[in-house]
């Protein structure tokens, strides 16, 4: 069985940039022109550019076809950044629960972790994350409020922020994590079905532009025995790591 059209068009895009068809720093071709080339419709087309965009191929846009970027880290849209896209790859069903969705006025801990001033508008996100309908983690992100407002369209209970954002030419470019583990507040406790006090591993999210703009702070929290996180570091590419969320 062959495989769906917008994999099949994903895979000759990345050749097309890996063999330098489509040259880094250049805006890659118009879904216009990629739909009159292939002789398909718009929808593979994007499906195909998202993924590029996902693994951090394709960057920007912002109503213009998106620049090409060949060599730089891969950011973790398609791991530790968007659970959706990971748990459909392992064959996994992902769903959500929205808690909250928020425009509210940023407090001295969130305009030092966004870059914003106190006070400012911003938008917080919270839900509850499941696999195969079981509680997996409490995800709360904030963003700023030029991407708030467009998350103002979207239904949290309705799948991927980040597809959602890419879909929409948002440039996420590069994210950071930070790993530990702490002990479940009463808030956690009641969202995943956990005693207070229980483990859970945190990962705290920064996620940029391409130009080095903080847009969204997050701190997820993940029930053991769900999922664990790997991360593998490359010596001779030592600012961009890839991590993988796996089942344990």
């Amino acid at each position: 069985m062959s495989s769906p059209l917008h994999q099949q068009l994903s895979r000759e895009f990345r050749s097309r940039i890996a063999s330098g068809q489509w040259p880094e720093g250049v805006r890659a071709p118009s879904e216009a022109a990629l739909c009159a080339e292939f002789g398909v419709s718009r929808g593979p087309i994007r499906q195909a550019m998202a993924s590029l965009r996902a693994d951090g191929l394709l960057v920007g846009g912002q109503g213009r076809p998106p620049l090409v970027r060949r060599n730089v880290p891969e950011h973790s849209a398609t791991v530790l950044g968007s659970f959706t896209a990971w748990a459909d790859s392992e064959g996994h069903r992902p769903g959500q629960r929205t808690l909250l969705q928020s425009r509210h006025a940023a407090d001295a801990h969130l305009a030092e972790s966004l870059g914003v001033e106190v006070a400012d508008p911003v938008l917080t996100i919270v839900r509850v994350r499941t696999l195969d309908d079981e509680p997996a983690l409490i995800e709360r992100a904030t963003f700023i409020w030029e991407i708030g407002r467009r998350l103002m369209e979207f239904d949290p209970d309705s799948g991927s922020i980040n597809r959602f954002l890419l879909d929409n030419d948002v440039d996420l470019y590069s994210s950071d994590h930070l790993l530990d583990a702490v002990a479940a507040d009463a808030e956690d406790a009641e969202a995943l079905g956990v005693d207070v006090g229980s483990p859970l591993m945190r990962v705290r999210r920064r996620t940029q532009d391409s130009a080095g703009r903080i847009i969204e702070c997050a701190d997820d929290r993940y029930v053991p025995g769900h999922c664990s996180i790997r991360i593998t570091n490359h010596l001779t590419a030592a600012t961009g790591g890839m991590g993988k969320i796996r089942l344990a």
